[in-house]
């Protein structure tokens, strides 16, 4: 490490003690990537940054792994334990390349597996997230984007409390000395395979990049079949194709969500101290499966059981948390009232009638709006059981919503559709007194403005 980067970071420390607050996803990478600590590790980052660095070195003690500023011996001699898989832009010199250091680190340790049969460095991809806002469909950007120091320095003031630390599975070096050789071009390939990771890792913290909502209605209403379910409909109503296309729009804005980071974000802390009010802890497992599999770049569709409101609510702070894009998820049409349906829309909720029987027109639209979702990559949560389960148990499913997913899944999707079954359980559910008068006979009330949770469903 030269003197001067080292000055650097002595000089940035304390600032960034206070603006940065970060979190490490998983929270326990040790137990859920299987690392081995009495083995090397050496930490893979995609950009040059000292504030990266840094951040991750908090993390990475506050978790149990080793420091990335101390350094990895190895038959005598200090390497870096950290390596950056493209250099840092500057404001007058915008392009990357792989650092002849970074290349010359990796060639150096395969080499070191070729003279030691018993070595085994492990490499973990590691990404540094300054917020996880997705960005606009109308303007594309690569999912991982390098910062100059400008870039970094308003990206700290403005998401600093915002900022995540993703860990990704090891990459052994043993295994890519045996399988692979130890050459210099080995070590180019490694550098490929980490970028891979650092991609995937943001596409699964933030998800795809959302479409403008007119645009996306838009490209909807003029697709060929629903221009077809229009024709029809006119024909059928005996109505002018205009008046069924103002129908048909109308449809698609009483459907469409209208997903909101921002919203998601100041949820999150609602919902901290909500869940600190109503709860004692919330008990989440198998999350680092999903992670992979979200990683992996799976079509994911959450199925979970529902005997509460807080169902929903739950799973999405749960996935937010675990570093997770929250689902799009099937709200029955009676939540869509003011204030509430405005928030779910934004918190990414999309409505859905009880019957399309006889709406021919209504079916399709929302046919082609959920396969728009699976398209364009959006995970989606719905409950196979329709409605809450009055008694604990589960209801016997009902197969809509299913089938739409199947028909999306054979139009040729380029990814694997992975349904992930969700239990969720409670000390006390908080309708337990409407289920129970609900149980004896009583009418279920109707949703309104000012119903409590109790009267939701």
């Amino acid at each position: 490490m030269s003197s001067g980067q080292s000055l650097f970071r002595s000089f940035i420390k304390l600032p960034m003690s206070v603006l940065v607050k970060g979190t490490a996803i998983p929270s326990n990478p040790i137990e859920d990537h299987n690392i081995d600590i009495s083995k090397p590790v050496v930490y893979a980052l995609p950009f040059s940054s000292n504030v990266d660095l840094l951040t991750l070195q908090k993390q990475a003690i506050a978790v149990g792994l080793p420091d990335p500023l101390e350094p990895i011996v190895l038959n005598g001699e200090e390497r870096n334990r950290f390596v950056f898989i493209a250099s840092r832009p500057t404001l007058i010199n915008s392009d990357q390349h792989v650092p002849s250091e970074s290349i010359a680190l990796f060639s150096d340790l395969l080499k070191e597996h070729e003279k030691d049969p018993t070595l085994d460095v492990q490499v973990i991809p590691t990404t540094v997230l300054w917020g996880r806002k997705p960005g606009k469909e109308e303007t594309p950007k690569p999912y991982l984007q390098p910062m100059n120091g400008l870039q970094k320095t308003q990206a700290v003031l403005a998401s600093g409390r915002d900022c995540m630390v993703r860990f990704s599975p090891v990459v052994s070096l043993r295994y890519m000395a045996d399988s692979h050789g130890t050459d210099e071009s080995i070590a180019h390939k490694l550098a490929r395979v980490a970028r891979i990771h650092f991609s995937r890792q943001k596409l699964a913290a933030s998800g795809p990049n959302l479409p403008n909502r007119q645009v996306l209605f838009h490209r909807l209403l003029n697709s060929q079949v629903i221009e077809q379910a229009i024709k029809d409909h006119a024909q059928s109503n005996n109505v002018p194709e205009e008046k069924a296309r103002k129908e048909a729009q109308q449809i698609m804005d009483e459907i469409a969500a209208d997903f909101s980071y921002k919203l998601v974000k100041s949820g999150d802390h609602v919902l901290t101290w909500l869940w600190n009010k109503l709860y004692q802890g919330i008990n989440v497992s198998n999350a680092s499966t999903v992670r992979r599999l979200a990683q992996d770049g799976h079509e994911i569709v959450y199925v979970p059981c529902h005997r509460s409101h807080m169902d929903y609510l739950l799973l999405s702070y749960v996935l937010y948390n675990e570093g997770m894009v929250p689902p799009h998820i099937a709200a029955g049409i009676n939540l869509n009232f003011f204030p509430a349906g405005p928030i779910f829309r934004r918190g990414g909720a999309f409505f859905i009638r009880r019957s399309f029987k006889g709406n021919k027109l209504y079916s399709t639209i929302f046919r082609e709006y959920l396969a728009e979702l699976f398209a364009k990559g959006y995970s989606v949560e719905y409950f196979s059981e329709g409605g809450r389960s009055r008694t604990g148990r589960l209801l016997q499913a009902k197969t809509g919503m299913l089938a739409m997913t199947i028909q999306a899944m054979l139009r040729g999707l380029n990814r694997p559709v992975t349904l992930v079954p969700v239990y969720i359980g409670y000390e006390h559910v908080m309708e337990v007194s409407t289920y129970a008068k609900e149980l004896r006979g009583k009418r279920k009330e109707k949703e309104k403005r000012w119903s409590g949770t109790e009267n939701a469903t």
